[in-house]
């Protein structure tokens, strides 16, 4: 705990070392224009979450002031997004908003203690194929999950794709107005020009016209309604809730949240990072994000997280510090105050849109087409496997799906040992003399372990001569079952008269040797620099 603070303190410090009122500019500027980004998506995601626009606004507004003074970075931009969605919209709608809240709750006690115990690098032994493949199954959810708002009608089922069966079953009949508006807003965002899109978002232009269109015709949509002026919901999680809440229904989600956060936000922080040369705390920032969603339910926000578009329009504006994140919250709360009549009239069904191309601009697609083009099968099937496993079940499952997966696939990869035999050839090794012994060396490629023993074995079988000298400058690792092996095949050979020598053996290697008793067995005179070392060698004696 005591180093997070003294570290925090020495960030700040040299965060703000000979900042000026240049820098309070480029912060300032910087900041409206991540507030431009986030106002749309902010009542977006709210929406997305079961929830509604108004805690998608307050939970923007609250993570801009607390993660963002809090970070472990000076860059990162937090806030409702859509992959949080994806968890949110089936617990919502299954146990309700409280239990949502508690599971926000007991997450941040769980990011909380992540931080405290540095266990912010573990996300870094997440397979790239499998985040790719979670990215897109959460896309696909929060697409289906959309489905209703997009088309107008009211769809029921505890998850996306129960509601997407029950419109189907269903034959529901579309409110074509509500869907021209949501294609209306997807053609717009996918057009709008890049350059524009610098000044002017694409998301925010094409709400504020499809909201001036539907009030213009009075169009009969749905649209997001009274957005209250204060930062305290009336649906929020209380004390009274709280103690009323299960602990094994909450768990399960829970971590869920806390996972998805902690990888949204270390994977933003790391590719921000690089972005602007400076490199996050990983573990502060978990404590950040933990202590946001701790205080979060309590205002009745929804769980946030670090969001790479934000993150990167904010470095990209100029943002010189943790002020550009303070700085949008500022404009955010300002804009609840001053803008709530009109944005109450924005329709869901532009929302809607602005979900469905932020779906699909999710999608890691440099990434799949880089697996797909270099047909890495291994690669491919990890994504496969783990966006179907988050569409089919949840976050976590597919996480845990994903990485045992990829751990069979390199365990199956590195269990395949290359041994080859091959006998003393006085001319290629330039030996002076030829041996009066039969030598033959045996070329051992791989790690040797537990999953390769039986090909170890079968090699090694292989073998017949005086002299066996077990070349293993290609082995990098070998475990307990290995050198126990090993160390019955030394003493069967040599009470068969055989002389085992090794060479160009690993210093690691050769510790598990020694710590095994071969060493003893073999003579410590028995490890050579390479094979015609020890063939020479072996000639002198």
């Amino acid at each position: 705990m005591f180093h997070l603070v003294t570290d925090y303190a020495a960030d700040l410090k040299r965060e703000f070392n000979g900042y000026g009122p240049t820098a309070l500019r480029k912060d300032f500027l910087s900041g409206i224009t991540v507030a431009a980004v986030a106002l749309p998506l902010a009542l977006a995601f709210g929406v997305g979450s079961g929830a509604d626009a108004a805690a998608g606004l307050i939970t923007a507004i609250i993570s801009a002031f607390i993660i963002s003074a809090l970070s472990g970075a000076s860059f990162q931009i937090s806030g409702p997004t859509g992959a949080m969605t994806a968890i949110l919209v089936p617990l919502a709608a299954r146990y309700g908003l409280d239990t949502l809240f508690a599971a926000s709750l007991l997450a941040g006690l769980m990011l909380i203690l992540a931080g405290l115990f540095r266990l912010g690098n573990l996300v870094y032994f997440l397979p790239s194929p499998v985040i790719s493949g979670f990215t897109s199954g959460i896309a696909i959810i929060i697409a289906l999950g959309q489905a209703g708002n997009l088309f107008g009608v009211t769809l029921t089922g505890n998850n996306a794709l129960e509601r997407v069966a029950s419109m189907v079953q269903r034959g529901v009949t579309p409110n074509w107005y509500s869907l021209a508006i949501g294609l209306f807003v997807i053609v717009l965002m996918m057009l709008w020009p890049t350059k524009l899109g610098a000044r002017v978002p694409g998301s925010l232009a094409a709400v504020i016209t499809a909201t001036v269109l539907s009030a213009v015709f009075e169009l009969p949509v749905q649209d997001v309604g009274a957005i209250p002026q204060t930062l305290i919901h009336t649906n929020r999680l209380t004390l009274t809730s709280l103690s009323q809440m299960q602990p094994e229904v909450i768990l399960l989600p829970a971590v869920s949240i806390a996972v998805l956060c902690m990888i949204e936000s270390l994977l933003c922080g790391a590719a921000a990072g690089r972005m602007k040369g400076e490199r996050m705390n990983a573990d502060r920032e978990l404590v950040a994000q933990g202590v946001g969603n701790l205080l979060l339910p309590f205002f009745g926000g929804v769980p946030a997280t670090a969001a790479i578009a934000r993150t990167s329009v904010a470095i990209k504006s100029g943002c010189q510090s943790r002020l550009t994140g303070i700085i949008q919250g500022v404009v955010l709360l300002l804009s609840m105050f001053l803008l709530s009549p009109l944005m109450s009239q924005i329709p869901m069904a532009a929302l809607a849109g602005v979900l469905m191309v932020t779906a699909w601009r999710m999608n890691e697609w440099e990434s799949i087409r880089y697996l797909c083009i270099h047909k890495f099968k291994g690669g491919i099937s990890k994504f496969v496997i783990t966006m179907l496993t988050t569409v089919l079940f949840d976050l976590t499952i597919a996480i845990a799906v994903g990485v045992l997966f990829s751990i069979a696939i390199f365990v199956i990869h590195i269990s395949n040992l290359q041994i080859s035999v091959s006998e003393l050839d006085s001319k290629r090794l330039e030996l002076p003399i030829k041996a009066s012994r039969h030598i033959q060396v045996v070329y051992i490629t791989g790690a040797v372990f537990f999953g390769s023993l039986e090909q170890l074995e079968a090699g090694l079988a292989q073998a017949d001569a005086d002299v066996l000298i077990l070349s293993m400058r290609g082995v990098p690792f070998i475990d307990t079952s290995a050198v126990a092996f090993l160390l019955d095949y030394c003493r069967e050979q040599q009470n068969k008269g055989v002389t085992i020598l090794f060479s160009s053996i690993q210093p690691t290697v050769k510790d598990m040797l020694d710590r095994a008793g071969i060493t003893d067995v073999v003579g410590s005179n028995s490890y050579y620099f390479n094979a015609k070392d020890a063939i020479l060698s072996h000639l002198q004696e």
